[in-house]
């Protein structure tokens, strides 16, 4: 008997020893565990080691809970070198490589290393901050092994997934996990904004770029984010949606170096209860438009405030940030599909997908050695400068885009609005040009914050 079931066990391990190497179609497959699929998969992960260089302030009293941002803008910059690691995913034979922004976004040498010990130099085609996403190309880069894309939209919650990336720099790693939620808006951490996969299989620092891929090896996001309070994985991670990731690879491909997004024109906010049953709606959902730029592309397709919208091409919006997603998934030039409730019915209106008009021209100046307030560039606020900055669509008038030296000293940020000077209103560059040519030793300037007025003065 014993004997037997030596003989039978022996036969089943030879058996397993000349199985097919395949990636696993069926649970029971799966139950195998996932090194086929990992076979397939991994060599298309990679590791990225990144160097930029910015420049410091090393002040005196830097560590004094008093002095140190007293005296903070008073020490010479100096140069210095930042390294980044993290992760990349290839997604073409000629070696178009996704990763994140925080991870090679303005860095000067990037390098790129295959499992297999390869090697390669690499550059930024296209960084969106926002998004948190960067596509880079390999230099001399051929037949490189690729993963394909998956729609995002068709990923449901309780699929098994995999994490590859290289955490904490120990090299590639593996770790499983489901999704664990679809939609999650304005819960990432660092610059991204937007909407994410979330996940619960384990994403570390170095995970940041990697790839978040289903069963079949597909790739249904970019991992970029943790929620933490230690600085390692608590089992809530974060992935952009492939379908995001596709449009920045076909804008990377067209020659574009910065992201275009469909602009909307419009302001609106989430249906709550409340708001849900003054609207006739049998549940909260949808947006409700506030506010619409004269230029929007909603308001020339005939939306008007108190419309609420429901879905763009076919999937359901509940957030700005959902619905931002929904647009630039369609992408620039095309038409989304919007269905709206107004005055009780549904109904659904095409609306074409366009950047932010630079009208009137910006006129971007930089100010001449005369100025009060030297080196600063400012611009004239259009729906292209209102979508860059976050500003109120009714705005008008004068924005600055980089303060300058002098500027930055008197503590004029980028996106402030310059409303009067020395008591002279702003309307125009050209006004803020003279007026900042006839100050004096003293100078008065009125800018609008987000929603605040501050008037400073300051002597030159």
């Amino acid at each position: 008997m014993y004997r037997a079931i030596l003989t039978a066990a022996a036969i089943g391990l030879a058996t397993l020893a000349h199985a097919e190497t395949k990636v696993p179609q069926s649970q029971a497959e799966i139950s195998l565990g996932f090194a086929p699929l990992v076979k397939t998969a991994a060599p298309a992960v990679v590791n990225i080691y990144a160097k930029r260089v910015v420049n410091v302030r090393e002040s005196p009293f830097m560590g004094d809970p008093f002095f140190q941002n007293l005296f903070r803008d008073f020490a010479e910059p100096r140069p210095r070198v930042e390294n980044s690691l993290g992760s990349g995913v290839i997604l073409s034979e000629d070696g178009i490589v996704v990763s994140n922004y925080h991870v090679v976004g303005q860095s000067t040498d990037i390098r790129v290393h295959l499992n297999d010990r390869r090697e390669y130099a690499a550059e930024v085609l296209l960084a969106d901050q926002e998004a948190d996403l960067a596509i880079l190309k390999l230099k001399d880069a051929e037949d490189m092994p690729f993963l394909t894309l998956r729609d995002s939209d068709t990923v449901e919650v309780g699929e098994l997934v995999l994490a590859i990336g290289n955490p904490f720099g120990v090299g590639q790693t593996v770790s499983s996990g489901i999704v664990s939620g679809l939609a999650r808006s304005g819960t990432a951490t660092g610059n991204a904004r937007g909407y994410f996969l979330q996940t619960d299989a384990p994403i570390n620092p170095g995970n940041s770029g990697g790839a978040l891929i289903d069963i079949n090896g597909a790739l249904i996001g970019v991992n970029t984010s943790i929620l933490t309070r230690s600085g390692g994985s608590n089992g809530i991670g974060f992935a952009i949606p492939s379908s995001l990731v596709g449009q920045f690879v076909e804008q990377a491909r067209e020659g574009r170096s910065a992201f275009a997004r469909p602009w909307a024109g419009m302001f609106g906010q989430p249906v709550d209860a409340d708001m849900a049953e003054g609207l006739g709606l049998d549940r909260p959902g949808g947006i409700v438009v506030s506010e619409l730029h004269e230029e929007s592309p909603f308001r020339a397709a005939g939306f008007a405030p108190g419309d609420v919208i429901l879905e763009v091409d076919g999937e359901p919006v509940n957030t700005p940030a959902e619905m931002i997603f929904r647009m630039s998934v369609a992408g620039i030039g095309q038409e989304a599909e919007v269905l709206a409730l107004r005055d009780g019915d549904t109904g659904v209106t095409p609306v074409a997908m366009m950047a932010a008009p630079e009208k009137p021209a910006r006129n971007t100046t930089t100010t001449g050695r005369r100025s009060a307030v030297p080196e600063m560039v400012i611009s004239n606020i259009n729906p292209a400068v209102l979508g860059q900055y976050g500003l109120p669509l009714s705005l008008t008038g004068v924005v600055i885009e980089n303060p300058g030296p002098v500027g930055a000293r008197m503590g004029l940020r980028p996106g402030d609005v310059l409303r009067g000077i020395d008591g002279a209103e702003i309307a125009t560059v050209k006004d803020a040009e003279r007026a900042l040519t006839r100050a004096n030793r003293k100078i008065t300037v009125e800018i609008q914050r987000g929603t605040q007025r501050i008037v400073s003065r300051f002597r030159l």
